[in-house]
């Protein structure tokens, strides 16, 4: 096998290697040296547009057609795009691989899955009155330069919102480029401008001249980690400086009087400087290696190291990895590269090998590290192999040692070897492949309809594979050229028990494909209501949303689709919707009580359901604070009530509280007192308290209160009032609707305050009493002469002592007691 360093090149005091990945990648017709080559970062899709500023062959009217082509690194053609939107001024990828062209009117459409679908939006700020020259793309948004040098960023791509950067100095742009915002202090992003002499470095807020005196610079390239920048001048000599522009750290001659068609970073450690046919990698103390090509080179930056894109390679160049330095450099004698030779001696069935495995003993376990790390590296399968198995024979002698590295790397490189292969073209390093993410890197399977190796490293990484499943579905709606029912049943069988599918945004495909009938059908096997109705709707298939929101027993749902039919449908068209499903209605019912009675009248209205459509007019009067107004809703229940035989009580009750409100009404005005809102017993009460005894009277009659209830309101009105006289008259009467025995006219004047006046009602209960009974009441009148007289009524001589005694021997009162005693029989 073919030694590894073959192709390293001492730049300096570090080594460079280029790996040569594809071979024949395009048709020696593409002419390559006409188009415009953008790339992907992490070993993604290259777009080729025919660059508008040259000539090339005719080759027919088809062929003349201008159009975006995308190809894997491996020259496959992906997706042809026709383009015929004007002049395209910006053609670059954002780094979950998605293409954005730019035009000079200011119009940016985004083709999100290398299938031609796309969105599309306007830059503004003045894009379309001065037109954009060029365009700078980084991971998450771009910088638009105007013909008025002004700059537009867009600084994400899911929600793009152009924003203008301050005003940079009139005069030719030569070259620019731009600093990430994760890479500047003021999180902004940075512009900087080669104009006249200088730099300007322009961000959201000022445009700052550097103070260079070395320029105009035809190229301006920054490092991936935005500290260094790159600057080639025009009399052909590379500058790198400190992105804060302190530094000047090297500076190198090319000798070459023709301008290099791209200046780009190989890493953070070197710069690659490309003419039409040649390369150079310049690293720091003016070192330099020359690399020479057959036909015209296109450079293609990624975070640890540059593609280089010809008609018939693909290579990549990188810094030698540290680890790969150890284990393969000339003259090393690392641990990790004795235990490499060990391997190669024990295939050999040489002794040595035991030899060398003593000889590192000590250092055995940081061998077999280096070699694990070290076959991630590489993209040889065959030294893959070789590091791993010293790894393998490494890790079998040692007593001790955790696998989980070894295992890990292991998995990976079955990966990377597998989307590295042709077909497939995603030439991924070790380091691009952690920075990527196995989750990113099954999405660019995906998007490649590479359905297949997806599931695969899905299953083999233990990842969910539902994203997957869900594509291909998708895509099958989409071109699928099979019957609705078939590509129904495809889909269902296929998915069948997987976890994790979303059956909607398999619908939603369909819809949008025009295929109404598929969507509803797919749907059908969406366990997730919450997914199926917001899909429904959209589709206008209003009544099955809602019935499957009411299957779902979601309040929430149903009331979104509720207030969308609501909105939608004439009055009468939602009432009948909603009619026949009486869950829809009782939840209309119980969200429109307190915010929206209209549509309570009119649904009763509608359903003919009188009493509850009445019941609303009458919480509606309650809560009025003008008793007009409420008379009003009163009439209006009533009407609803009116033709109905079987609400007379209900219709009698509303015309007396109507009655009511109207009499209250004139005495609010009249008596200059409030009675509205009190009941009819309330009313009759108040009028008495304040002397209107006629009017109460008058009231007694209109609502035939009994004769019962009225005198007890008016015995509670008359000791409200203290009207001690009018309730002495009353104590006349021989008989009374409420008795005398229930002792109420006594209880209450007692209990006002007036106990001589109670005592005059004993008499009229004590026919009804128990024997001795009325002696507590007219002790409770304070009346003890009188108590005594009724204990001697029943010869209680114990009573009538003890009266004596509280009364006070020798008192006018305690002799009378003792006078109305002495002819007692004592024990």
């Amino acid at each position: 096998m073919a030694n590894p360093t073959a192709d390293w090149e001492k730049v300096g005091d570090k080594f460079y290697r280029k790996i040569q990945l594809y071979t024949a990648v395009f048709d020696q017709d593409l002419e390559l040296e006409n188009y415009i080559v953008t790339g992907c970062s992490y070993g993604g899709a290259i777009a080729l547009h025919r660059d508008e500023t040259k000539l090339h062959s005719f080759r027919g009217s088809q062929a003349s057609k201008s159009s975006i082509d995308l190809y894997s690194c491996a020259g496959k053609l992906i997706r042809r795009i026709n383009w015929d939107k004007g002049s395209i001024k910006g053609l670059g990828w954002s780094e979950d691989e998605k293409l954005f062209v730019v035009t000079a009117d200011g119009t940016v459409r985004c083709y999100y899955d290398l299938q031609g679908e796309f969105t599309q939006f306007t830059l503004g700020h003045g894009a379309e009155e001065y037109g954009v020259t060029a365009c700078r793309f980084y991971g998450t948004g771009f910088v638009a330069l105007l013909a008025n040098n002004h700059l537009i960023s867009v600084s994400r791509y899911d929600e793009p919102r152009p924003k203008l950067l301050a005003t940079p100095p009139e005069g030719e742009v030569r070259s620019w480029t731009l600093i990430p915002p994760a890479y500047t202090l003021s999180r902004s992003v940075e512009v900087l401008l080669s104009i006249g002499q200088t730099i300007y470095v322009v961000d959201a807020s000022e445009s700052e001249d550097r103070m260079l005196d070395i320029g105009p610079f035809s190229h301006i390239s920054v490092s991936p980690n935005g500290k260094y920048v790159a600057l080639y001048t025009e009399t052909g000599r590379a500058y790198v400086i400190t992105s804060d522009f302190q530094n000047r750290l090297s500076e190198y001659d090319s000798k070459s009087r023709i301008p290099p068609k791209d200046v780009q970073w190989c890493g953070n450690d070197a710069v690659v400087i490309a003419w039409e046919d040649e390369v150079h990698i310049i690293a720091p103390k003016n070192a330099a290696a020359k690399y020479f090509y057959d036909g015209r080179v296109h450079l293609i930056a990624d975070h640890d190291g540059v593609r280089l894109i010809t008609n018939d390679v693909c290579d990549f160049i990188q810094k030698v990895p540290d680890v790969t330095d150890e284990v393969f450099r000339f003259g090393t004698e690392s641990p990790a590269s004795i235990l490499l030779d060990a391997v190669e001696q024990l295939e050999n069935q040489s002794p040595k090998a035991d030899d060398n495995i003593q000889l590192i003993r000590p250092n055995l376990v940081e061998a077999v590290d280096t070699c694990v790390k070290a076959a991630g590296h590489e993209f040889n399968i065959h030294w893959q192999k070789q590091l791993l198995k010293a790894a393998s024979f490494g890790k079998s002698v040692l007593d001790i040692y955790n696998s989980d590295d070894f295992v890990d790397m292991c998995e990976t490189l079955r990966v990377l070897n597998a989307v590295r292969f042709y077909e497939i073209g995603l030439p991924l390093s070790y380091e691009q492949f952690l920075r990527l993410t196995p989750e990113k890197l099954i999405r660019r399977l995906i998007n490649r309809r590479e359905y297949l190796l997806a599931l695969r490293i899905s299953s083999y990484l233990r990842l969910p594979t539902d994203r997957i499943y869900v594509h291909w579905a998708s895509q099958k709606v989409r071109v699928g050229s099979e019957d609705e029912d078939t590509i129904c049943r495809l889909i269902v069988e296929k998915l069948a028990g997987k976890r994790g599918i979303s059956f909607e945004e398999i619908a939603r495909a369909a819809y949008d494909e025009g295929r109404g009938r598929l969507a509803t059908e797919l749907l059908n096997h969406e366990p997730r209501a919450g997914k199926q109705v917001p899909l429904l709707l959209n589709m206008e298939e209003d009544e099955i949303a809602l019935d499957k929101a009411i299957e779902s027993g979601d309040s929430d749902l149903i009331f979104f689709v509720l207030l969308h039919l609501k909105k939608k449908l004439p009055l009468a068209s939602f009432f009948r919707v909603i009619n026949s499903r009486p869950v829809a209605t009782s939840l209309i019912e119980s969200t429109t009580q307190a915010d929206d009675t209209e549509l309570l009248k009119d649904l009763y209205y509608q359903d003919d359901r009188r009493t509850d459509g009445a019941n609303v007019f009458l919480r509606e009067a309650l809560k009025q604070p003008d008793s007009k107004t409420a008379s009003d809703k009163l009439t209006l229940a009533a009407k609803l009530l009116s033709d109905s035989k079987e609400t007379s009580f209900e219709l009698k009750a509303l015309q007396e509280a109507s009655t009511l409100l109207k009499m209250q009404e004139a005495f609010d005005r009249d008596l200059t007192e409030i009675f509205t809102g009190l009941s009819v017993n309330e009313t009759i009460f108040k009028l008495i308290r304040l002397g209107y005894a006629s009017r109460a009277k008058k009231m007694q009659s209109e609502f035939k209160v009994p004769e019962k209830t009225a005198w007890w309101l008016r015995l509670r009105a008359l000791v409200s009032k203290r009207d001690w006289n009018e309730l002495e008259e009353w104590s006349k009467t021989r008989k009374s609707p409420i008795g005398w025995e229930t002792q109420p006219f006594f209880t209450l004047i007692l209990g006002a305050g007036n106990p001589k006046l109670a005592s005059v009602f004993i008499p009229k209960v004590a026919p009804a009493l128990q024997p001795g009974e009325t002696i507590a009441m007219y002790e409770k009148c304070g009346m003890r002469v009188k108590a005594a007289e009724e204990a001697v009524k029943i010869k209680d001589v114990e009573t009538v002592d003890r009266l004596r005694n509280l009364a006070g021997v020798g008192t006018v009162e305690g002799r009378e007691i003792e006078r109305l005693g002495a002819g007692l029989k004592r024990p």
